[in-house]
């Protein structure tokens, strides 16, 4: 009879897997430094290789960004749906799928995500006020193209941010992110601002209003066939036919952390 197997973990995947574990927990707080080289090698009796590549593993899981230079050191960056949007984005972009497969599923869930939101008993307080907010600002920007797409995207990622439902925040979440983030794309790079007219902006956005009033109601059939009804026109800018580029939801991410 062969003897069982033992197989013991690389010391630096232990040192990651605890670094990991209080990054998720909070312990190490979002944008704070990790420690220097040397006091982390006290807590962690490694070698600085195994250290070193126990940072490349969470570098690489997007849970620490590495600062070159004299302020330099180890950014702690807590997961977010937008993480997750870059490693679908990869995937995706690795099988030259669709942005209108990105699309496809998201008339699918982003319904769902309003009709959660028509649930929820606390809807007059924790959701529709920030709805209405969303939309009053879109119609301040419906002149401006770039401002009003940015507008509409908020409102999107906010149906889905204020369902209630942790998983489908994240999951839907990391595909509103990954459709913004083209579409936003998109309207950057835009010179004739009337591709998209005046009219058929504010048909959007009074769209919006009716999926807003519905949750507003509690009703969730009529925010779910609303919003799935409102995706179908809505998802046919020019660019939504191209390829899913991961790239765009880094770049979009830069330019947030910039302004």
């Amino acid at each position: 009879m062969a003897e069982p197997t033992i197989q013991f973990r690389r010391l630096a995947e232990q040192v990651a897997d605890q670094l990991r574990r209080r990054i998720l927990r909070g312990e190490l707080a979002d944008g704070s430094i990790l420690p220097k080289e040397d006091e982390l090698l006290l807590e962690f009796p490694v070698s600085k290789p195994s250290l070193r590549e126990a940072m490349r593993i969470l570098e690489a899981e997007g849970l620490l960004r590495v600062r070159r230079g004299k302020l330099g050191g180890a950014v702690v960056i807590r997961p977010t749906a937008a993480n997750v949007a870059y490693t679908i984005g990869l995937v995706l972009g690795s099988h030259e799928v669709g942005l209108s497969d990105v699309g496809s599923a998201l008339r699918q869930v982003e319904p769902a995500c309003a009709a959660l939101c028509a649930e929820r008993a606390d809807r007059k307080t924790a959701v529709v006020p920030a709805l209405r907010q969303l939309h009053a600002e879109a119609l301040d920007s419906v002149d401006d193209l770039l401002r009003a797409t940015s507008a509409s995207r908020r409102y999107h990622e906010a149906l889905v941010s204020l369902c209630g439902n942790q998983t489908m925040i994240i999951l839907a979440g990391a595909l509103e992110t990954l459709w913004s983030a083209h579409e936003q794309g998109w309207s950057t790079q835009v010179t004739d601002h009337s591709v998209v007219p005046v009219n058929e902006r504010l048909a959007v956005l009074e769209d919006h209003l009716q999926v807003i009033d519905a949750i507003d109601d509690g009703d969730a059939r009529r925010a779910h066939d609303l919003a799935a009804a409102h995706l179908v026109n809505a998802q046919h800018y020019p660019g939504s036919s191209g390829v899913v580029d991961p790239s765009m939801v880094r770049n979009r991410e830069q330019s947030a952390t910039d302004r």
